[in-house]
């Protein structure tokens, strides 16, 4: 390969012995840096997103090490750039609504340093979309490290699952069935090692849609956090990137319109989290590639799941997974699905990444011809309810509500919800509709994860376990049941789920991908003339520039400023 010093972007600030870079120079060298350690050095960026509020990254104050070992291997010269770490667990009111601030900071972050080639470190929710879109953004050399599932949870012999054993206990609790102190059992051994979510959520969703995509190195996403295989991973990627940059191989050669296609059908196969919509969508139009609800719903119809992975499946979790054969072992089982000549990181085409994979469990990896899924994970709905769409996770709820019709219970705030839900007089049965609007990305704002919204105590302890709910919001990819989700758009901006009333007839049916209110279009139009906006949640800050410039959830909740026209080349980035 050639290894001209000359074309990277740090030979601009170091390169020559004038008068600029003396500064430049004279400060790397008060750092206790030699010329050595930099000249005919690819410069590389750890972006890293460890802080002392992440759990799920609570390893990579150790991993950067390693990381920083492979890049010296290869010859490059490695510098660690910390960001804005996004613990989904911590942040309010979401981590979604400063997914973008991210995806900026690692865009800046690459733009203002002498940097030739970068490795994002991530793995809690919204951490993987977000520096995947600054990277596209800056289309320098990148690769992305995940940072794998925590070990699996355990209480009194039962396998705990993050989320999903959360939700399941939480009911049991407010039933009557569990103490208090089985309650405080489950709390401590839900989460008992660094990494994130070792359910089938939004972490291990996005973790192996980058994968998918050729982010990574094959297979890395379903590496335990706690594995040695991690650290060896590690510096695996620190070897990588400083060979990517002298072949300059960029994000936007990876990142076409097949490989998107691939992640897609991958997720479904996976049974994802509903929130790779809408970063996926997010990710396409930072790479000019179109992606939308329909790429989903298309590729749900025909990928059916096959990962016997929780909250889809009943027994197994993310180290079950990865001992079975991981992501390649899945991407093996449904290769007719995807387009084999995409590149990854390695430069290869999917074909050799996966030419070897194997499945060493078929009952957590199945086939296409034994799926626990028939479709896959996610179904996209339209209606007058919801005319730019919303989406549901059949593979996760009660088969009776794929076809439900029933009375709406309407909710306006969060807060409410939580005040009446348990109340005993509340008008509700197991049939009725719990609504929750004003809890979309402006609204909520910052669309939090509200949506599997609890069901009622009296229901519970007669047995209820499953409710069809409806919301403006969304929910974690670890959470379960009748959920239809990203209603679009939003109650907060004049969508039509602001003129639902409660009582008002709703029918969702799944096969047909409908979801209608049984209300005129006249009495609607009465409705909306009465309408009344509420009030915008930020009047300064990042708030305000979020709430102004973000785009609805069918559109990827990106900035408007920061997409790049389908068919359009990502810009070039400008260095002053």
């Amino acid at each position: 390969m050639s290894k001209d010093v000359a074309k990277l972007r740090s030979n601009r600030w170091f390169g020559d012995k004038g008068l600029r870079t003396f500064g430049h120079r004279s400060r790397m060298m008060q750092m206790g840096y030699d010329p050595i350690d930099w000249e005919g050095r690819p410069i590389i960026a750890i972006i890293n997103t460890w802080s002392d509020i992440n759990p799920c990254h609570a390893h990579f104050r150790n991993r950067v090490e390693f990381v920083k070992t492979g890049i010296l291997q290869s010859g490059g010269f490695p510098l660690e750039l910390p960001a804005i770490s996004l613990a989904e667990q911590f942040v309010k009111p979401s981590a979604m609504m400063y997914r973008n601030m991210l995806a900026m900071e690692v865009e800046e972050l690459i733009r203002s340093h002498p940097i030739d080639g970068a490795v994002l470190m991530g793995g809690c929710d919204k951490t993987t979309p977000a520096l995947l879109m600054g990277a596209v953004s800056m289309n320098v050399p990148s690769i992305y490290l995940p940072a794998g599932p925590m070990l699996r949870g355990n209480w009194q012999g039962k396998t705990l699952g993050s989320g999903s054993d959360s939700w399941k206990y939480w009911d049991e609790l407010r039933a009557g069935n569990i103490t208090r102190a089985d309650w405080e059992g489950v709390e401590r051994g839900i989460a008992r090692s660094y990494g994130h979510c070792m359910t089938m959520g939004t972490a291990s969703t996005m973790t192996a849609i980058a994968d998918a995509l050729g982010m990574t190195l094959p297979g890395a996403s379903s590496i335990p956090a706690a594995d040695s295989n991690h650290i060896t991973m590690s510096k695996a990627v620190g070897r990588r990137i400083v060979d990517m940059v002298w072949e300059d191989l960029l994000p936007t050669q990876i990142l076409q319109l097949a490989s998107f296609q691939n992640a897609i059908a991958v997720a479904m196969a996976m049974g994802c989290s509903t929130n790779a919509i809408i970063h996926v969508i997010a990710m396409a139009r930072r790479a000019g590639v179109s992606i939308t609800l329909d790429d989903f719903d298309a590729a749900s119809r025909k990928v059916p799941v096959v990962a016997n992975v929780r909250p889809s499946g009943e027994t197994y979790l993310m180290e079950d997974f990865y001992y079975a054969g991981g992501l390649p072992a899945l991407m093996k089982q449904i290769e007719s699905h995807l387009d084999l000549s995409m590149i990854s990181v390695t430069g290869r085409p999917l074909s050799e990444d996966i030419s070897n994979a194997r499945v060493f469990n078929e009952d957590v990896i199945r086939s296409i011809d034994n799926p626990i899924y028939e479709e896959g994970a996610l179904a996209v709905l339209r209606g007058n309810l919801a005319p730019h769409g919303c989406v549901i996770k059949p593979s996760a709820c009660s088969a009776k509500f794929l076809d439900h019709t029933g009375p709406a219970l309407v909710f306006d705030s969060y807060e409410e919800l939580k005040e009446c839900i348990d109340d005993e007089d509340l008008d509700v049965t197991e049939d009725s509709i719990l609504v929750l609007r004003n809890a979309g990305p402006v609204g909520g704002p910052g669309m939090p994860e509200w949506g599997m919204l609890p069901i009622p105590q009296k229901l519970l302890r007669a047995g209820v376990r499953d409710m069809l709910r409806i919301s403006d919001a969304r929910m974690s990819g670890t959470s379960y049941g009748a959920c239809v989700l990203h209603i679009s758009p939003e109650a907060h901006i004049g969508g039509p789920l602001a003129l639902l009333r409660t009582g008002d007839i709703i029918r969702v049916n799944i096969r047909e991908r409908s979801i209608n209110m049984q209300v005129s279009d006249s009495e609607l139009e009465d409705r909306r003339a009465s309408w009344i906006p509420r009030e915008e949640p930020f009047g300064r800050g990042f708030g305000k520039m979020y709430s102004t410039h973000v785009s609805q959830a069918h559109d990827g909740c990106d900035f408007d400023f920061l997409q790049t026209a389908a068919g359009a080349a990502v810009p070039e980035p400008k260095i002053f």
